[in-house]
């Protein structure tokens, strides 16, 4: 065997399934599970920044139940609105969440909305509660990649790189049939957003008097910089007419976060919030 035989048998990722155990009808499915753990260990981080910043950890536990609410719902209404040709004709198949299908930038729409809408009714600074998210919600992604691995999607062009996704016949594309190696796009986006969350949770460190919205801003570019490349090597991605819906978002995020990072840095003044500093509550 050759050492590029080696390495491509070493690093080419095959899923053993998505259901990780069956008692009868009922089945433990990764790709919840993998919900479930980030859902766990983002209320559990939240906990921790949000100490460190005067805000009442408890309080992130009544949040996430709003998050929870908000994002995993929009986020599964998003992706069937762009597959809704598939979703029409399978109606039954629109609440499958449990067989994946769901999308981050839906999530983060309906978790905006959710935080929002706590934000206003808790008396706190929304910008300060996105700050304190942004890390949790990054790692969260991270953890979530990996449902796509098991339930074999989300993944890229077909490739002979050493690192490689064997992809079983029935999930493979239509004119794709004879591949059997493709692009490992979860793994891609999972290691870029661990390295988001390191540079998110430095900044948070290393930098405590950083003005409300500063992280949420670096999320927004960071993340979407990554995005904007990774989607351009799916060949299942969600489409607006001839454009990539991710990439288009992902660079609209960009541009926000540059022109949220030069309101507060260049113009030197504050976000707008719905609840003003003054008048903020919830301080531990």
């Amino acid at each position: 065997m050759s050492a590029l035989e080696l390495v491509s048998s070493v690093f080419a990722f095959s899923s053993p399934g998505p259901v990780l155990v069956q008692l009868g009808p009922l089945a433990i499915r990764w790709y919840g599970l993998l919900i479930a753990l980030a859902v766990v260990l983002g209320l559990w981080l939240a906990g921790q920044l949000a100490k460190r910043r005067g805000i009442d950890p408890d309080l992130m536990g009544d949040l996430v139940v709003w998050l929870i609410v908000g994002a995993i719902p929009m986020a599964r209404i998003y992706y069937v609105i762009f597959r809704w040709d598939f979703y029409r004709q399978n109606l039954g198949e629109a609440i499958a969440i449990w067989h994946g299908g769901i999308a981050i930038h839906g999530a983060i729409l309906g978790g905006t909305i959710a935080t929002l809408i706590f934000a206003k009714l808790k008396q706190l600074q929304f910008w300060q509660l996105a700050d304190i998210l942004a890390p949790c919600l990054i790692m969260g992604q991270a953890i979530g990649r990996w449902g796509n691995f098991f339930n074999s999607e989300a993944f890229g062009v077909p490739t002979d790189l050493p690192w490689k996704l064997y992809i079983p016949p029935l999930n493979r594309p239509p004119g794709l049939e004879s591949y059997e190696f493709f692009h490992p796009t979860f793994l891609y986006e999972s290691l870029w957003n661990v390295g988001v969350l390191v540079l998110l949770l430095g900044l948070f460190f290393k930098w405590p008097k950083a003005k409300p919205g500063t992280l949420i801003c670096v999320y927004a570019i960071a993340y979407s910089l990554g995005r904007v490349w990774i989607e351009g090597l799916r060949i299942d991605s969600l489409y607006l007419g001839p454009l990539r819906i991710a990439q288009v978002v992902s660079v609209v995020l960009i541009g926000l976060g540059l022109l949220g990072l030069a309101w507060l840095y260049g113009a030197k003044r504050q976000l707008p919030d719905v609840t003003p500093p003054d008048r903020a509550a919830g301080q531990a």
